[in-house]
């Protein structure tokens, strides 16, 4: 059986032992996942422009974007690529520092530069990387209210 862990960088090692130990494979492609209870991972898989699958630190990430099957993440100024659907990263990150703006962008929320609110329920988000992000309508309000706008 492979899974992929999910737990806080404290006890990573620990659990990855344990399980290999009753002969679980982790690997970072797993279909079952193995997610510590109110904890956020500290780093997640991804894989470079060459291919080769890495761990990059979440609080590097600064957007989340996804094209089609594709997953881009954007951090400390590289493009990765995740095999993970958006909402499953949604859900693997912590809702008070990332917060989806639309059906395909995950955001950092410390990485906002400016907000500039425009016509028709709509906010264009300069971020710190110089990108800039469409808060859709459907995301309007939750936006509104995490922000407390």
């Amino acid at each position: 059986m492979r899974m992929r862990l999910s737990v806080s960088d404290e006890k990573y090692d620990e659990v990855k032992a344990f399980l290999e130990e009753k002969g679980i494979e982790i690997h970072d492609e797993a279909e079952y996942v193995l997610t510590e209870s109110n904890q956020y991972p500290g780093h997640i898989a991804v894989r470079d422009s060459r291919g080769a699958k890495l761990m990059i630190a979440v609080k590097d990430i600064i957007i989340i974007e996804s094209y089609g099957h594709t997953m881009e993440i954007t951090a400390s100024g590289e493009v990765y690529k995740s095999s993970e659907r958006l909402y499953q990263l949604m859900n693997m990150l912590d809702p008070a520092k990332f917060l989806r703006v639309s059906n395909s962008v995950i955001i950092s929320v410390s990485q906002i530069r400016q907000i500039i609110p425009t016509f028709h329920m709509k906010f264009i988000l300069l971020m710190n990387n110089g990108i800039q992000v469409d808060v859709t309508r459907n995301y309007y309000k939750s936006f509104k209210q995490f922000f407390g706008i």
